[in-house]
């Protein structure tokens, strides 16, 4: 019999100085200290802010999704 799963969706907000890769990464580490069995998340938004025509921030918003637990 094969293994069905029921995800749980949440939204989720990274930034970063550094890039757009660190603020994935911030979200995600930080989402895994509370939520058990995070299987994957998907970039819906990439923004930005700029001052003096340098880049000095980015945000990104996630969609992750975790498996419930129990039957």
């Amino acid at each position: 019999m094969s293994e069905e799963h029921v995800y749980k969706v949440v939204e989720l907000v990274g930034s970063s100085k550094d890039s757009i890769e660190d603020a994935i990464q911030t979200a995600i580490k930080r989402a895994d200290q509370t939520l058990r069995n995070l299987r994957w998340f998907e970039v819906m938004q990439t923004r930005g802010h700029v001052e003096n025509g340098e880049i000095r921030h980015f945000q990104v918003v996630l969609k992750a999704g975790f498996t419930l637990e129990g039957s």
